[in-house]
């Protein structure tokens, strides 16, 4: 009796200190995200943090010291950044996830062909183009790309109000504060005051994916590993395919 006593006292440290997982994620993961972290905590008990905002800004608190375990990018660059700061660790980087990118009008809205040919001022009509940060943020850089692609940036470019991150630009439009914008296909499934007028062809943006990585001074390194990989499981797989996302 005196010897399981002991052992069970053994076993209490490890389960007092066991961590919450930290997660910096791109905005525009927030609700796939979400509900994969929850059906990941009802399976294991592990507990995830949370923490969403436009990649740039993620990056660069990490870069300042932020304490997080997982980093889920919007975009290939700053993964590269932050890696090439030797801050991750890059046997655990893996694409996650795949995007498209799309026009997105407030109510309901007639679709249109995205091509050279579309008067895309004419249909803002005074309005502003929500878009999110296009030196910046994954979203808007994408976003400008495809508007260079189809020679419409110049003039549209007085038009466009930038936001600090995706669902900030579709908040705009949600609300009727723009008549239109430019986000992924997977926020304008999550909001059903926009409508989808079209999808931006694939070859006028830089291929959209969502590289994730362990950070190289996670508080937990084997928890963040651990999530990661259940990330790619058939179940979570089947959580973002619902919201839109491509699996790779």
């Amino acid at each position: 009796m005196l010897r399981t006593f002991v052992l069970i006292l053994g076993l209490l440290p490890a389960a007092a200190e066991a961590r919450d997982i930290t997660v910096f994620a791109a905005a525009s993961l927030n609700d796939a995200l979400t509900r994969a972290a929850a059906a990941y905590e009802g399976a294991t008990g592990a507990h995830t943090v949370l923490s969403f905002a436009g990649s740039s800004a993620l990056a660069r608190q990490i870069e300042a010291g932020a304490p997080a375990d997982l980093f889920v990018s919007a975009n290939e660059a700053w993964m590269d950044s932050l890696q090439s700061q030797g801050l991750i660790d890059p046997d655990s980087r893996v694409d996650l996830l795949g995007n498209t990118l799309v026009l997105i009008a407030h109510g309901a809205a007639d679709p249109v062909p995205l091509d050279a040919d579309l008067d895309l001022a004419a249909m803002l009509n005074g309005g502003h183009l929500a878009m999110a940060l296009v030196d910046a943020v994954p979203a808007g850089i994408y976003g400008k790309a495809a508007l260079q692609s189809l020679g419409l940036w110049d003039r549209v470019a007085p038009m466009v109000a930038q936001t600090d991150n995706v669902r900030a630009a579709l908040a705009l439009v949600a609300t009727g504060e723009a008549p239109l914008g430019i986000t992924y296909a997977t926020d304008a499934v999550a909001e059903p005051r926009v409508s989808v007028v079209g999808t931006f062809p694939a070859g006028t943006h830089p291929a959209i994916a969502y590289p994730a990585a362990v950070l190289s001074d996670a508080a937990d390194p084997e928890a963040a590993r651990a999530f990661l990989t259940w990330l790619q499981s058939p179940e979570a797989r089947a959580i973002f395919a619902a919201q839109g996302f491509r699996i790779p």
